[in-house]
């Protein structure tokens, strides 16, 4: 009999960590999910859940640490634990994820490289660790991330991180892949508090609405243009991406380009809704995102969702939220 691989996964408790516990039990994977917080929105289905706090080095051996000492380790680590959130919590926070980040990363990859030889890592970076770009500008490679000029500090410890699991896995022999995730969404994401990314903060707005119309306020004049990459689609990148041959940070993200007025008209056509933007002062981020994923799709990934097919999907789910939280009077 063939037993199944086991996997860690850190961050289990949040967005992409959940689905990913998903995508790895599917393909046949005994896995352990640890955070500091189980899943908010549906049970976990790790074999095994522990709540740790992985800025702890013990905390990460121990999250390391099979009962079963006569059998193998972990054949994977898949590090997702991060303090984060969208534009709104990354230029308001600058302290809190350079720390909490730091901290995270630094001893989980020691724990897993250096004492428990790890024969895979994988890292979930950021298209944060690349300079700011114009519009229209040629779409860059992941070698564009040099020199290096992040727009904030997530970016910037992003890279830290990187380079830092790159280090280790060629002194220790772990072969280590990293993601540069653009931005992702679905169900089950945050969708209010203030961690919440651009897709699930405007499906929120639409949804709140009273009636087929109405006015939504936005940061800026709504012209920053991003790519928004489904979350189905994101755990078949990483998970391709582990087994792959490819070195080094490799972009994984949707081709599709809009601007964030393109965002709300997306998401008012699925919603059914006519919406006003009123401007607002607020954090608008980098004026341009536009990268190549010639390296993701050589392992045979492709992006099965554009924008809309994906709001198609994460729309009622938020709006089921926002008549949930209307019912218990909770503010939004």
């Amino acid at each position: 009999m063939i037993k199944s691989k086991k996997a860690l996964v850190c961050g289990a408790g949040g967005f992409i960590g959940t689905h990913l516990v998903k995508k790895l039990k599917d393909e046949g994977y005994w896995v352990r999910g640890v955070d500091l917080k189980l899943p908010e929105f549906s049970k976990s289905l790790a074999d095994d859940f522990q709540i740790r706090d992985l800025r702890e080095f013990g905390d990460c051996a121990t999250s390391l640490t099979l009962k079963e000492s006569h059998e193998a380790g972990f054949d994977e680590v898949y590090q997702l634990a991060a303090d984060m959130g969208g534009l709104g919590f990354i230029h308001s926070a600058p302290c809190e994820i350079l720390h909490n980040n730091s901290l995270i990363n630094i001893h989980m990859i020691d724990a897993a490289i250096r004492e428990f030889k790890i024969p895979r890592y994988f890292f979930s970076s950021s298209v944060c660790i690349y300079r700011d770009m114009k519009h229209g500008e040629p779409e860059l490679d992941e070698a564009g991330a040099y020199p290096a000029m992040p727009d904030n500090e997530y970016g910037w410890e992003k890279l830290f991180s990187e380079r830092m699991a790159m280090a280790y896995g060629r002194k220790y022999g772990t072969t280590v892949r990293i993601a540069r995730f653009q931005n992702c969404y679905g169900p089950e994401g945050a969708w209010i508090g203030g961690k919440e990314k651009a897709p699930a903060a405007i499906c929120r707005k639409i949804a709140s609405l009273d009636g087929n119309e109405g006015n939504i306020d936005i940061w800026g004049k709504g012209d920053a243009v991003r790519s928004y990459t489904f979350i189905d689609d994101m755990t078949d990148g990483i998970f391709r991406l582990m087994h792959s041959n490819l070195e080094d940070g490799v972009n994984i993200g949707c081709p599709q380009y809009v601007s964030v007025l393109d965002l709300v008209n997306t998401v008012a056509r699925v919603a059914g809704k006519h919406v006003n933007v009123i401007q607002t002062p607020g954090p608008v981020g980098v004026e341009s995102r536009n990268f190549s994923n010639a390296r993701i799709y050589s392992t045979g990934w492709k992006s099965n969702y554009p924008l809309e097919e994906g709001i198609k999907r994460t729309y009622p789910w938020i709006k089921q939220q926002v008549e949930i939280a209307k019912k218990a009077e909770i503010p939004m």
